[in-house]
């Protein structure tokens, strides 16, 4: 896959992975298209990406995702590739989380990045072209103590990102899911506790993880060779990862389904 002149548009994009990609994606020459909850933050990355659209907005707020989606296909009438990465983590164990803490995770998480992709596919699909990634985690593989609302919510979206591969595999769109292991962010500070408060503090996997900029370019390569579950993680994480990979043939399987009809013949029985 050739990136260059490429539309890329990326949640959660004013730091950490999603800030990472669209630096690594800019070397590569595409466009970038950055949304985050932080214009500040967001324009310090667009200074790094040569020609970018920033769009800031809650991934939450559904009449400003469809604000930012009508404008993100004006700026160059389409886009390429999205890339549903905005998320929160958590650590804290269930017997003391509080369920706001669950809603607000899977809210961010799931919800609200699978509304990101809805309002692209028909567009993407009705073009015969374009690329869906979605950033989930070894904890959408795996279940990790402390951290059961972002374990539901990462393997959640895998679900959706599988059965949405399928759906498109005869429309030109190619769906990639990518499961990181510890990388060098902040998210176990921006962690939410049981009370749903900011944890504060990192955890020493994550300080000692893969480098954003390496991580981006490793996820990246994935892509363009077409990889359809893409696990970046070293050691015991990545292990966990493989352990549960899911078969090519497997997906393959599923996509001869809807070649065959499957939907059409589901949509006719009513």
């Amino acid at each position: 896959m050739d990136f260059n002149g490429k539309v890329v548009w990326i949640t959660g994009a004013s730091s950490g992975i999603g800030a990472a990609l669209a630096r690594e994606w800019a070397k590569r020459g595409a466009h970038l298209v950055l949304s985050g909850r932080d214009e500040e933050r967001l324009a310090e990355v667009a200074k790094d990406c040569g020609e970018t659209l920033v769009l800031p907005f809650d991934v939450r707020d559904e009449a400003a995702l469809a604000e930012a989606t009508e404008k993100a296909l004006a700026w160059k009438g389409h886009v390429d590739i999205a890339v549903a990465n905005a998320g929160v983590s958590q650590r804290s164990p269930a017997l003391k989380t509080a369920m706001s803490v669950y809603r607000e995770i899977i809210d961010i998480d799931l919800t609200a990045q699978i509304a990101f992709t809805q309002g692209l596919i028909a567009h993407m699909a009705g073009r015969g072209s374009g690329a869906l990634l979605f950033i989930s985690s070894i904890a959408g593989k795996v279940g990790v103590p402390m951290r059961t609302a972002y374990c539901a919510a990462k393997f959640g979206l895998a679900g959706y990102a599988d059965a949405l591969r399928a759906e498109l595999s005869q429309k030109g769109v190619s769906v990639h899911v990518i499961f990181p292991g510890s990388i060098a962010t902040d998210v176990s500070r921006n962690a939410l506790t049981a009370d749903g408060t900011r944890r504060g503090r990192s955890d020493k996997a994550i300080e000692e993880g893969i480098r954003p900029a390496d991580a981006a370019n490793t996820m990246i390569d994935a892509v363009a060779s077409g990889q359809r579950e893409i696990i970046v993680a070293e050691g015991m994480e990545q292990a966990m990862g493989e352990m549960r990979r899911t078969p090519d043939q497997l997906f393959d399987q599923i996509a001869a389904m809807v070649a065959a009809g499957y939907i059409e013949k589901m949509e006719a029985e009513g």
